[in-house]
């Protein structure tokens, strides 16, 4: 399973996040996705957790804490949607 942190101060670093979720458990992997043209931080991450039990724990207690100044979502991360962008960037669902 994954985890996905929104609303997540951008100051954030892959540090950060594994140092809160380490108290739950341990971290097996983190994404923090940058925006591609800019650069910058895009205010969410992924985090993977060994145990579902240790992931479970860190949703339940983390959902709404705040955390470097925002209120920060946690859950189980959806799977993504399969789409794409068209040349005028409206966005096409693929069957």
């Amino acid at each position: 399973m994954t985890i996905y942190i929104g609303n997540l101060s951008f100051q954030a670093t892959e540090d950060d996040i594994k140092e809160l979720f380490e108290g739950y458990g341990k971290v097996s992997r983190i994404s923090l996705p940058v925006d591609r043209e800019t650069g910058k931080k895009r205010g969410f991450a992924f985090v993977e957790m060994e145990d579902e039990n240790q992931e479970d724990s860190a949703i339940a207690e983390l959902d709404g804490a705040e955390w470097l100044g925002r209120s920060i979502k946690v859950n189980k991360a959806k799977p993504r949607e399969n789409t794409r962008r068209t040349s005028s960037g409206s966005i096409t669902r693929r069957a």
